[in-house]
């Protein structure tokens, strides 16, 4: 393992015990530690998740390997005939290419409101399209674990280290550590301002401060966050955008 190889992994080994407490198991780490070695993810970056002992690549890991290995383009066409528009059902292939001479790698993604979570009714055409790419840039660069993205019904915050390391005798504020992090990757990952974040938490959770809300509420707008941060990033950035008086009276 090459010294920067060997850096990252030791950041991602330490990410990971700090999230997910005492279900990291050795065979976790391994697994963990060959994804490093592999393809270079960081879970600094948000590249890799764990979900019920099992680790899942992220989009947005998946387009920074892209550019990593000098990919030259992502072609995605809808596939008419089963895509739906008045039941808001989509399918979309998507066509990798490694160079410029490669003959792509495909890849097929669908999406429709009984396959994608709740709080993101009314983006399944992006959904799917996004779901058709992550598929393609696996089989483009080996990549055999699932993307989170392809999960019919994926919750963020289904990760199961809170529940792993909580004391009974202890209350739940001081164990949100999995979503505190969790938000944390999206606004480093995605470039928000955390300050609006915060307003748009707050609002969305109905609540004065962010600290108020409940571990349900939270996990509902991290969803919905992570959701638009790989949707359509622009949109929320100017849902963000209209905290920014609030912010300033605040100051």
């Amino acid at each position: 393992m090459r010294p920067y190889q060997a850096q990252l992994a030791r950041r991602n080994l330490r990410l990971a015990r700090m999230k997910y407490g005492t279900v990291f198991s050795q065979t976790m780490r391994l697994s963990l530690r060959a994804l490093t070695r592999q393809f270079g993810f960081s879970m600094e970056l948000g590249d890799v998740m764990l979900l019920d002992g099992s680790w899942y690549v992220t989009h947005s890991g998946l387009l920074r390997l892209a550019t990593r290995k000098g990919c030259v383009g992502i072609r995605v066409q809808p596939v008419p005939g089963f895509c739906s528009p008045e039941q808001s059902r989509w399918a979309f292939r998507a066509t990798a290419f490694k160079a410029a001479t490669c003959k792509g790698f495909n890849g097929y993604g669908d999406a429709d409101p009984g396959n994608v979570s709740a709080v993101v009714r009314g983006a399944e055409m992006r959904i799917a399209e996004t779901r058709a790419v992550n598929r393609a840039l696996r089989k483009a660069y080996g990549i055999g674990i699932c993307s989170v993205e392809e999960i019919g019904t994926f919750n963020p915050t289904s990760e199961p280290a809170a529940a792993a390391v909580r004391k009974p005798s202890q209350p739940a504020e001081r164990h949100d550590h999995p979503l505190r992090d969790r938000l944390l990757v999206l606004v480093r990952q995605h470039r928000l301002d955390a300050g609006l974040v915060k307003l748009y938490a707050a609002d969305f959770c109905g609540v004065e401060e962010i600290r108020q809300a409940s571990r349900e509420q939270m996990s509902t707008f991290i969803e919905r966050l992570a959701n638009a941060a790989t949707t359509d990033a622009d949109a929320l950035r100017q849902k963000l955008a209209t905290y920014e008086k609030t912010q300033a009276g605040a100051a």
